[in-house]
């Protein structure tokens, strides 16, 4: 509507333009009017003219402008009407957008509402399971702690047992001391002189001619024999001890009386005899599997027969973190005869086998336990050395590397031939308890071995070097190894 009223004025100025000069030049032309000053009529009429043409070029110009904003409002109108709809439709968009998510939250959260009382019940149930627990648990505690007072207890109780045991032990070996010495007195004796009842038992009517004194020590002689015999009863092994406390123990590191060695009483079927024929580094024996537990005691025996001056390493057993976990080695260079009993190093206890010495067979027997550190050294079935205090309450690990024949400066080597073993050894066992005197004479007479051993030279998995492997019928028919 604007645009059609601007179109309209602009047609009705340009006709009165036109109508006006017309009219100046019909006035012009009349002859009639020429009596003004022709001149000074037409100056004015141009004079009007031109402001009539200015003020029709503004309002033309106004128009114009008019027009050019006329358009472009009618144009951001539509674009805003456009955008209008546009954003309608969005907002009709977002709004079902907006209600279906409403709808999943309401339905989420009527879930939510149902987990929630679910999961609400199962806390209930979970704290009354828990308060049950709970008591159970103290109540379990109080059971607890009286078994862990029971258990101290039961150690204390324990401790005394192994403590009265260990007395028991040191009676036990005090004694078998006492009868190997009066078994050696007995075969000492002159042709005619009677022993005491030792090998046989005298009549009623013998002792009594010999006095009371005579009665007295037959019986207790007889009562001896007869534990030893059955020291498998605990019974007989305590009535044993108390029948025989009248005999003194030797101190500690006291060694027995010695006694001439008459050589193995033919001793066969003692299993294979390995000889070490040289002081070479590389004759070794290594035991497979090594001690597969902790050993808190252990018995070592062997036959073994020397060729040479020195004793030099019977075993090694060496850990990852100590080379000489358990050692019974001797060097050229310590005195003839002597042998260090290594368990830890650096501590030791220094023992004498001067008797392997002599080139003949031998039994040895090594026993050790840490109750109260106790050890003994057998040889030809009498102790020869006792002791206490060694190693008390060690245990020997396991998962190491042993060996025969050879001191080990690396776990399975670092061997040295100035340390090295030269002779034979045969029937070596290892037991991981302490035998009782009576097993170490079943052993060094050829009888049957105790039970329980766990090594033997059957475990041998690797033999090096020159040693020689051989099956004898009996000890004495074995060829001697001769030192080089």
């Amino acid at each position: 509507m604007g645009c059609l009223k601007k179109k309209k004025t602009l047609s009705f100025l340009l006709i009165f333009g036109s109508i006006c000069a017309r009219g100046t030049l019909s006035q012009e032309a009349d002859p009639a009017r020429q009596r003004k000053p022709f001149f000074e009529r037409l100056r004015r009429l141009e004079e009007q003219f031109q402001r009539f043409q200015q003020v029709t070029l503004t309002h033309l110009q106004d128009i114009a402008n008019n027009y050019n904003v006329h358009y472009n409002v009618d144009a951001r109108f539509q674009s805003l009407v456009e955008e209008s709809q546009a954003l309608a439709l969005a907002v009709n968009q977002s709004q079902a957008a907006i209600q279906e998510d409403v709808a999943h939250l309401k339905a989420s959260l009527r879930k939510s509402q149902r987990r929630s009382r679910k999961v609400d019940a199962k806390l209930q149930a979970l704290n009354l399971s828990l308060s049950t627990k709970s008591r159970q648990w103290v109540e379990e505690e109080r059971e607890q702690q009286a078994q862990r007072e029971a258990t101290a207890s039961l150690a204390l109780s324990i401790r005394a047992l192994q403590d009265a045991l260990a007395n028991l032990t040191q009676q036990v070996y005090s004694q078998d001391a006492r009868l190997a010495t009066l078994e050696g007195q007995m075969q000492r004796a002159p042709p005619g002189t009677e022993a005491l009842g030792l090998t046989t038992a005298p009549t009623p009517a013998q002792l009594a001619q010999r006095g009371p004194g005579s009665l007295q020590l037959g019986r207790n002689s007889q009562a001896s024999r007869l534990s030893l015999q059955h020291r498998s009863s605990p019974q007989d092994f305590t009535v044993h001890v108390q029948k025989t406390q009248e005999f003194q123990a030797p101190s500690s590191h006291q060694a027995a009386l010695p006694r001439t060695h008459q050589g193995p009483e033919r001793i066969c079927s003692s299993g294979p005899v390995l000889t070490f024929p040289n002081a070479s580094s590389e004759n070794v024996i290594f035991l497979s599997p090594g001690f597969l537990v902790p050993l808190r005691a252990l018995s070592f025996c062997s036959w073994v027969r020397t060729a040479s001056s020195h004793l030099g390493t019977l075993l090694s057993y060496a850990t990852k973190d100590n080379d000489n976990k358990l050692v019974l080695h001797g060097r050229d260079s310590l005195v003839p005869g002597s042998i260090h009993f290594v368990i830890g190093d650096p501590v030791f206890r220094e023992l004498s086998l001067h008797p392997l010495l002599d080139g003949q067979w031998h039994h040895i027997c090594i026993i050790w336990t840490s109750t109260e550190g106790k050890y003994w050294l057998h040889i030809d079935r009498r102790i020869v050395a006792t002791g206490s205090r060694f190693r008390e309450g060690y245990e020997i690990p396991p998962g190491g590397s042993l060996v025969l024949g050879q001191e080990q400066d690396t776990m399975g080597g670092g061997f040295d031939s100035s340390e090295a073993f030269v002779g034979s050894i045969s029937g070596l066992a290892i037991w991981d308890r302490a035998l009782v005197p009576r097993e170490v004479a079943n052993l060094a007479t050829g009888k049957e071995p105790p039970a329980g051993a766990i090594l033997t030279l059957t475990n041998a998995s690797s033999v090096g070097g020159f040693v020689q492997r051989a099956k004898c019928t009996c000890l004495e028919q074995c060829p001697a190894a001769t030192h080089g």
